[in-house]
């Protein structure tokens, strides 16, 4: 039986999962976070991520100690201080802030098909990371990365594209991501043995 499973995600120990949805073929790595987020199939974290306010595509390859989604703090009030918000926390007749939380969960990142987030990662709230998209390590990403694009340093810049952009068109629009599981399987030793523009010239 294989360790992953199309019903079921793979959570490891420890691990603090609330508001979220999990795809087929998911994997959570140990003493990971994820709240109000929804993974897509075959994406994965490693260990000891942060990850909030999310969505996230399919294929996603996350490395361990990544957070995406970074939550905020209220800098245009007198305080940035937890009472303002988590006020039950401290006094037994206050309300915490529905409407603050609310404005959070509504920030949502968004991560792309295919993409690989590097160690250490940091991928504030609102930024689109597209499809096929490289986030090496210790970026903080503050801005939307195009497709295909590879992102790094603080703040993240980009480096080059991945492919030409003929070639990047091609492969957005094969979307091999959308793939049936089996079709998958059938296709493995191409995807391990062709190079990019042979693979997309047997698949188009």
């Amino acid at each position: 039986m294989t360790r992953l499973r199309y019903n079921q995600p793979f959570i490891h120990p420890d691990c603090q999962i609330s508001g979220s949805s999990f795809g087929a073929y998911v994997e959570i790595g140990a003493g990971t976070r994820v709240a109000n987020s929804r993974f897509g199939d075959y994406s994965y974290c490693d260990r000891t991520c942060d990850i909030a306010n999310a969505e996230i595509g399919k294929f996603a390859n996350i490395a361990s100690f990544t957070r995406i989604g970074a939550t905020d703090h209220p800098m245009e009030k007198a305080s940035l201080h937890h009472f303002l918000y988590r006020s039950a926390d401290y006094w037994e007749d206050a309300e915490d802030d529905a409407e603050w939380f609310a404005h959070r969960a509504g920030r949502q990142a968004s991560i792309g098909h295919d993409t690989w987030i590097g160690h250490a990662a940091i991928i504030k709230p609102e930024v689109k990371i597209g499809h096929g998209a490289v986030v090496a390590s210790g970026a903080i990403v503050t801005k939307d990365v195009a497709p295909y694009t590879i992102v790094a340093g603080v703040t993240a810049q980009p480096i080059r594209r991945r492919f030409p952009e003929q070639v990047l068109e091609r492969l957005l629009a094969l979307a091999w991501w959308d793939w049936s599981h089996d079709r998958l399987r059938d296709v493995l030793p191409d995807f391990r043995a062709l190079h990019i523009e042979a693979f997309l010239e047997k698949y188009e």
